[in-house]
């Protein structure tokens, strides 16, 4: 995990001066389009990605560019996002999690594929997005390297 500012009294969410939870809300549509530059708006300069296998990646295009060549198309329904306890202006900590649906590459549509992201949010900007989901082994399974 990238470390997370640790600095500040802890601030009931409703007195933050923005929504963190809308605020990754609105990254992921935005990125889902996908809209990378959109979506760069919402981010600090110093933003830390980190994709399942410890990819690592600092802008939201890089985030698209790998989407692109794992999926013909993807798209994420939102189960909930829910801000942490304890959030401060330096730092608030926001998970988002459903199920990813789209078509593979070769057309094959699909569903149901889990997804739980993990966010840094820090004075209204997304500083960290760390994402897990189960692409690969639903890849492995396609191969018939695997079984459910």
């Amino acid at each position: 995990m990238h470390d997370a500012p640790t600095s500040g009294s802890p601030v009931p969410t409703a007195a933050l001066p923005y929504d963190p939870a809308a605020l990754v809300d609105e990254y992921l549509r935005i990125l889902m389009i996908p809209d990378p530059d959109g979506a760069r708006r919402l981010v600090s300069p110093a933003l830390k990605i980190r994709f399942t296998g410890a990819r690592e990646m600092s802008d939201p295009a890089q985030c698209a560019a790998f989407n692109a060549t794992r999926y013909r198309w993807v798209k994420k329904r939102f189960e909930a996002t829910e801000v942490m306890a304890g959030a401060t202006l330096e730092s608030a900590v926001v998970y988002n999690r459903g199920t990813l649906h789209g078509e593979w590459p070769d057309g094959e549509p699909f569903e149901g594929n889990r997804y739980v992201d993990r966010y840094v949010v820090s004075h209204g900007l997304i500083v960290q997005m760390d994402v897990w989901n189960d692409s690969a082994e639903r890849m492995l399974v396609r191969a018939g390297l695997a079984s459910l």
